[in-house]
C-alpha cells in the first residue's frame, strides 16, 4: 500500500462501522475540529467573528469510485484520504503533466456543489503562490470535481507542534507569511473560515503555504457573517500554539492540549516560560473575543490586514546563531604489546593504564650506518651536478632558438579543449509575479515536460512590445534545479514570432515572488523575433534558483486564450552549464 501523505489535503479520515454523517461530528484527520469548546463542524453559534454551519441537510452519498478510476482521461485516482458528509478527497496522479494532485470529489447533486465549484474557481483565480493551488475545477458525469497541488515535500504544522514549539523566529515568519496572505485573499473577497494546523504547510525552502482557501469551508458548509474577524482570531490561535504548544481554548485538538477549564483566555507566557513577549502580546491582540484581550495597552486586531501591519511594526526577530560543535581533542595513542591504548582491570575495576612513548631509534653509528651515510651523501651531489648541468644546456638552447625565431607560433597542444555544456534537470517551477497578478500557473509544467505542442502562456496587453512599469514590469518563471549548479547557457521555445521578444536569466535566492528582480544576479540576456531563443553566459553563474524573465513581447492575434495584443507563449525550457 502506498504511504500515506497529507500534505496537500486538509480532510478527514473515517474509520468504523458508523456512517460518514455519524463520523463528521467526532473527529478528522486534521484532528478534532473544536474551538472555544465547540465543535467547528457541528452547529455553531453565530456569535461575532465566528464561522457558522449552514442549515443540516441529508448528505449525499459519496461517489463510489475506486483506486485506478481515471477523471477527464487524465486524473488516476490512488489512494482514497476522505470520505465524509457526502464527498471524497483522493491523491491521485495526472498522467499527462506526470506529477501527483490532490482531489475533491462530490456528485453533482450534492447540495453543496454549486458553491464548491464557485469557491474553487474563485480561489485559482486569485493565483498567489502563498497558497496551494486550483489547477481544475469540473462538472462532468454527474460528478463535481476539484483538482489541486499536491505538495509532498511540505510539512503540515501539526506535525511541526507535535516536536515542541516553534523558536520566536520561525513562529514570526508563520504569523507574517499568513496574515500577509490571508489580507492579499480578503482583498480579493476571498474567505478561508478553516485556518486550521493542518491547513499551514511549510516547504522544504522554509515558506508557508495555507491550503484550502474558500474549498474546504463550502465542502462542509461553514460560512461567517464576520470572515474577517474569523480568519483573524484563527491566525491568532495559530500563532498562541506555536509559541506554548497548547491549543488556546478548553478542548484538545490537533494533537494540542488545551487550556485549563475554568481559566480562561490567559497570556502565552503564563502558559510557557521564555515565551517571545511581543510575540504573544500579538497572539493576544488577534484572539480577542468581544474586546476581551490580555494586552492592555494596544487594541485588538479584527482584520488580517490590521495584524500584518501590527507585525510590521514589531522590532524583526533574527533567526538564531547557527550551532557550533567543538572538534574532539587530539588524543596521543601507542600501539604496546597488542593493545591499542586498553585499559586495565585491577579488582573489577577498570583503570586508565597510562602508555610510555616508544623510544626514539638509534642513530647510525656502526660501520654500515656510516657507510650508508656518505653513500647518500655522494648520491645527492651527484644529482645537483647534473641537475645543474641540464639547467645550462636549456637555459643555451632557449637563447639560441630566440636568435634564430623571433616569431615563434604557438603549439595547438597549448590551447586548452573547451568544455561542452551539460545539460541541467529541471526538478520544479512556479510561476514568478512580484505584483500578486498571475498570469498561468496551472501551464507552468508545460514548459519542462517535453512535449513542444503544450506551453505556459501570459495575458494580453494593449502596450507594447516593450512591458512598463507602471502597469507590469514583466513576466517570468523560476525554475528549481534540485542543488546548485553551474548555468551557463539556456534554449527557450516561444509561442510566437515577431517584433520582438527579450528575456533575461537572473541567479534568484528562492522560488518565492516576494524577492525582487533588481536583487537577483544577473546571468545573460537576449532579444529575437523568432520562435526560438539561445542565450549564453559570458561566465558561469553558480545557483539553484533560474528566473526566465520576459520584458518584452511582439505583438499578436486572438488565440484560445486572449484577444488581440502583446503577449507570448513558453515551452521547451532547458538549461545547462
Amino acid at each position: 500500500m502506498a504511504e500515506r501523505s497529507t500534505a496537500a489535503v486538509d480532510v478527514a479520515d473515517n474509520s468504523g462501522e458508523e456512517p460518514p454523517a455519524a463520523e463528521a461530528a467526532k473527529a478528522t484527520a486534521d484532528g478534532a475540529e473544536i474551538q472555544d469548546g465547540r465543535a467547528a463542524d457541528g452547529p455553531m453559534p453565530e456569535s461575532d467573528g465566528e464561522p457558522k454551519k449552514t442549515k443540516a441537510t441529508a448528505p449525499t452519498a459519496a461517489p463510489e469510485l475506486h483506486s485506478g478510476h481515471k477523471l477527464a482521461r487524465r486524473y488516476r485516482l490512488e489512494e482514497c484520504v476522505t470520505r465524509l458528509d457526502g464527498f471524497s478527497s483522493w491523491r491521485a496522479m495526472d498522467e499527462k503533466l506526470r506529477r501527483a494532485v490532490g482531489v475533491h470529489l462530490l456528485p453533482a447533486d450534492h447540495p453543496r456543489a454549486r458553491s464548491v465549484l464557485a469557491a474553487a474557481r474563485s480561489s485559482a483565480l486569485l493565483g498567489d503562490p502563498r497558497f496551494v493551488q486550483v489547477l481544475d475545477a469540473v462538472e462532468e458525469n454527474d460528478l463535481v470535481y476539484v483538482v489541486h497541488e499536491w505538495l509532498p515535500d511540505a510539512t503540515e504544522l501539526t506535525a511541526l507542534l507535535a516536536a515542541g514549539p516553534l523558536e520566536p523566529h520561525e513562529a514570526y515568519q508563520l504569523v507574517s507569511q499568513i496574515s500577509q496572505a490571508m489580507t492579499a485573499a480578503h482583498r480579493e473577497g476571498l474567505a478561508h473560515l478553516r485556518l486550521t494546523p493542518s491547513a499551514i504547510l511549510r516547504t522544504s525552502t522554509g515558506q508557508y503555504r495555507i491550503r484550502g482557501l474558500a474549498v474546504n469551508a463550502a465542502l462542509r458548509g461553514i460560512t461567517s457573517e464576520t470572515p474577517q474577524r474569523a480568519d483573524t482570531e484563527a491566525i491568532g490561535a495559530l500563532l498562541y500554539a506555536s509559541l506554548t504548544q497548547r491549543w488556546p481554548y478548553e478542548s484538545d485538538a490537533y494533537g494540542l492540549t488545551g487550556l485549563p477549564k475554568g481559566v480562561g483566555l490567559i497570556a502565552p507566557d503564563q502558559v510557557r516560560a521564555g515565551v517571545h513577549r511581543g510575540l504573544g502580546e500579538l497572539a493576544m491582540r488577534a484572539l480577542a473575543n468581544d474586546g476581551a484581550t490580555a494586552s492592555r495597552q494596544e487594541p485588538a486586531c479584527t482584520t488580517p490586514e490590521e495584524l500584518a501591519k501590527a507585525v510590521a511594526a514589531m522590532p524583526r526577530i533574527r533567526p538564531p546563531e547557527p550551532a557550533f560543535t567543538a572538534p574532539p581533542e587530539y588524543q596521543h595513542t601507542t600501539y604496546q604489546q597488542g593493545s591499542y591504548g586498553r585499559p586495565a582491570t585491577h579488582n573489577g575495576v577498570t583503570t586508565a593504564t597510562p602508555l610510555a612513548p616508544l623510544p626514539p631509534p638509534p642513530p647510525l653509528q656502526s660501520r654500515t650506518g656510516r657507510a650508508l651515510k656518505w653513500g647518500v651523501a655522494a648520491l645527492l651531489i651527484a644529482a645537483l651536478g647534473l641537475g645543474s648541468w641540464q639547467l645550462a644546456d636549456t637555459l643555451l638552447r632557449g637563447n639560441q632558438g630566440s636568435a634564430g625565431d623571433q616569431n615563434p607560433q604557438p603549439k595547438g597542444d597549448d590551447t586548452p579543449a573547451k568544455k561542452t555544456p551539460a545539460p541541467i534537470a529541471i526538478k520544479t517551477a512556479q510561476e514568478y509575479y512580484p505584483d500578486g497578478k498571475a498570469q498561468d500557473t496551472a501551464g507552468v509544467p508545460n514548459t519542462y515536460d517535453g512535449d513542444a505542442s503544450s506551453y505556459w502562456h501570459t495575458r494580453s496587453f494593449v502596450d507594447g512590445p516593450e512591458m512598463k512599469a507602471h502597469y507590469k514590469a514583466g513576466v517570468g518563471i523560476v525554475y528549481d534545479l534540485g542543488s546548485e549548479q553551474e548555468v551557463s547557457a539556456a534554449s527557450i521555445g516561444l509561442r510566437y514570432a515577431g517584433d520582438h521578444t527579450t528575456v533575461t536569466l537572473y541567479a534568484a535566492d528562492s522560488m518565492s515572488s516576494s524577492t525582487q528582480v533588481g536583487s537577483m544576479k544577473k546571468i545573460t540576456a537576449g532579444t529575437t523575433s523568432e520562435t526560438s531563443l539561445t542565450l549564453t553566459a559570458e561566465k558561469p553563474v553558480k545557483t539553484r534558483y533560474v528566473l526566465v524573465w520576459f520584458t518584452a513581447m511582439p505583438m499578436s492575434g486572438v488565440d484560445q486564450y486572449s484577444g488581440e495584443g502583446y503577449k507570448q507563449g513558453m515551452t521547451d525550457v532547458k538549461f545547462s552549464g
